[in-house]
């Protein structure tokens, strides 16, 4: 008798876990932009409140009123970043496709595994930094004053994360007693 191979659906989890921290990622980035780009023409265009992943760091440049001049120069630097940040996207996708695959495969090999994972890794890694350039140089254009407020903003954010992790924890604690 065989026993159910529980371990592929494991391995499927984890990688649609790490993709998903990098789509999350990615759409916290263009939501920014989306931000600092303001409605547009067409207003948000179904895009939903702060703009296609949800509320995220678009809240942050929102709040930081930025000047016309500053609106403009994101769109640019967007522009600038936009086909090399979708051809990372896909590479990250397809990455991720032949990590999967290779994780589930019906013998297992090695070899394919860690090749597929160490290209994964490394689109991963060039995604990254694509997206750590862009939010530098759309950093850069904002005054000393905007600055110091994101930075307040995000260490408010983090206090609140921690919060709920803090309760999320106690619950669990709760759940596992008798």
């Amino acid at each position: 008798m065989t026993q159910p191979n529980h371990f592929p659906t494991l391995r499927a989890f984890v990688v649609m876990a790490a993709l998903g921290g990098m789509v999350l990622g990615g759409t916290l980035l263009g939501d920014t932009v989306l931000a600092a780009q303001g409605p547009g023409p067409g207003g948000m265009r179904g895009r939903g409140p702060g703009g296609p992943g949800g509320r995220g760091a678009s809240i942050a440049l929102r709040a930081l009123d930025l000047t016309e001049a500053q609106r403009e120069q994101v769109r640019q630097l967007t522009e600038q970043h936009r086909e090399q940040t979708r051809t990372l996207a896909e590479r990250v996708r397809a990455a991720g496709e032949a990590q999967r695959e290779a994780m589930q495969a019906a013998s297992f090999n090695e070899q394919q595994v860690r090749a597929t994972a160490q290209a994964f890794a490394e689109v991963q890694t060039e995604l990254a930094v694509q997206q750590a350039r862009l939010w530098s140089d759309i950093y850069g254009l904002l005054t000393t004053d905007q600055q110091q407020q994101l930075a307040r903003m995000q260490a408010e954010r983090e206090a609140r994360q921690t919060e709920r992790q803090e309760r999320m924890q106690q619950r669990r604690q709760g759940q596992q007693r008798p």
